[in-house]
């Protein structure tokens, strides 16, 4: 084993991977990378398993050092990075040297990037995941002088260069792929109509547990009894808020759920910073 030591850790930096999916019936989140189709990507241009433990960086980066040789790879937002004071882009394999820097400063486009470790980082895994999440594993974020664990590994082999075109417009896009929600029913045409046909901005208290959106929504819908939710579930509270649950919310509620969120839809949001605008986009649900 070798180290990556924190010299800064950034705004929010988490070690994710996919999340724990297995022990909803006991309470316990999702969590996981707020922007799967990101993380993946980055594990995939390093042949990492696509369930390896990347660092999910928000808003602002951080800086590592690293104790030894390892490859890298970055996607998702997109931020100004150094690696020993050489440029390095998005979607591309990197050999990191011995005592090598990484710097990420300023962000150009999105919000949350992942970088990713040729087989992982390697926190402890509680129950099947290495996701953070207060309550469940020992750290919820990283902090200055913090040191991660990776495997050390030989950059003779791999991916090293490797690079490939991102097909990741669809993450900058504002439309957001939704299908109807439980209680979606029980409002009027006119307010089906309305909620589709509306832009919500991001509010600055969203987290990764869910995001409010600014633009109320008029309503008169009761609370139901206690139901299951899940990331991507749009809830409607009667004071006309509508919120957007993420990857480390709750597993029941008790608001009217009224839309559902695509899986890629999820992503998209969690590339928008607060402040910007999406809008809902009905799909015909497919289990498929």
């Amino acid at each position: 084993m070798s180290n990556i030591h924190i010299i800064q850790p950034g705004f929010f930096s988490t070690i994710q991977d996919l999340g724990r999916n297995q022990f909803t019936h006991f309470g316990v989140p999702v969590s996981g990378a707020m922007d799967s189709f990101s993380a993946t990507q980055a594990n995939l241009l390093l042949n990492n398993d696509r369930n390896d433990a990347v660092l999910e960086i928000t808003m602002t980066g951080p800086i590592l050092q690293f104790e030894s040789e390892t490859q890298i790879c970055i996607c998702g937002a997109e931020f100004e990075m150094l690696l020993d004071d050489k440029a390095i882009v998005n979607g591309k394999a990197y050999v990191v040297s011995r005592n090598s820097k990484l710097v990420f400063k300023s962000i150009k486009k999105g919000f949350r990037a992942y970088l990713a470790v040729q087989n992982g980082f390697k926190i402890p895994v509680v129950l099947g995941s290495r996701s953070q999440y207060q309550g469940i594993t020992e750290q919820t974020r990283l902090q200055k002088g913090d040191v991660l664990n990776i495997e050390t590994v030989s950059t003779t082999s791999g991916n090293a260069g490797a690079r490939i075109k991102i097909e990741n417009e669809q993450l900058w896009e504002t439309e957001i792929p939704v299908f109807k929600g439980p209680e979606f029913v029980k409002l009027s045409l006119e307010q089906q109509n309305l909620i589709l046909n509306t832009k919500f901005s991001l509010m600055p208290e969203g987290n990764r547990m869910a995001i409010p959106l600014r633009e109320p929504f008029s309503n008169e819908l009761q609370g139901i009894i206690t139901g299951p939710v899940l990331p991507g579930t749009v809830q409607l509270t009667p004071s006309g808020s509508l919120i957007v649950l993420m990857r480390d919310c709750q597993v029941t509620g008790g608001y009217p759920r009224i839309l559902q969120i695509l899986e890629k839809g999820l992503c998209k949001i969690a590339q928008k910073k607060p402040g910007e605008f999406i809008t809902f986009k009905m799909v015909e649900y497919d289990p498929h």
